[in-house]
């Protein structure tokens, strides 16, 4: 298979790593969203109506998004370790990728998790604490260290 030119490795990993940023930003936003919702705004009032209105924004033009991009530009990222760079599927059984793979499963469960307590919210319902929120706001971030680092150091590299 021949590879386009100007999908350079360079080029793909660089959107990767953008669109991996954006989606990070919009997982740590939206549990501080949560939390502030939570604590100021009772089920029904106007402030609630706009709490409901910023979230579904920040996942529907943000998160999803971000999130769509990522994985979009992480499979073609797989695709150029085996056919441009010639390494075969076997490089997805190296540590550092399965790390990185489980972080990636792991962070769009997290999505999947902040997208139903929306739903939660919009529903009247207060699915957790603030303070939970205020403590789990930070899961993406820590998620995004284990990932890069995986990457960039490929423990366990052949």
């Amino acid at each position: 298979m021949n590879w386009p030119d100007f999908l350079s490795y360079d080029l793909l990993r660089g959107l990767h790593i953008i669109a991996v940023i954006a989606w990070m930003a919009g997982m740590m936003y939206l549990p501080r969203l949560y939390a502030y919702h939570t604590e100021t705004a009772p089920p029904g009032t106007p402030f609630d109506a706009h709490f409901q209105v910023w979230e579904a924004k920040l996942l529907r033009i943000i998160i999803n998004p971000a999130m769509t991009v990522t994985w979009l530009l992480g499979a073609t990222l797989i695709f150029w370790h085996v056919y441009a760079a010639g390494e075969g599927w076997g490089f997805l059984l190296q540590p550092w990728m399965l790390t990185k793979l489980a972080v990636v499963t792991a962070l769009s469960g997290w999505h999947g998790f902040l997208a139903g307590a929306r739903k939660k919210f919009a529903a009247g319902q207060r699915p957790k604490s603030a303070r939970f929120w205020r403590a789990t706001n930070e899961i993406p971030f820590l998620l995004a260290v284990v990932a890069v680092l995986a990457v960039t150091l490929q423990f366990g590299a052949r």
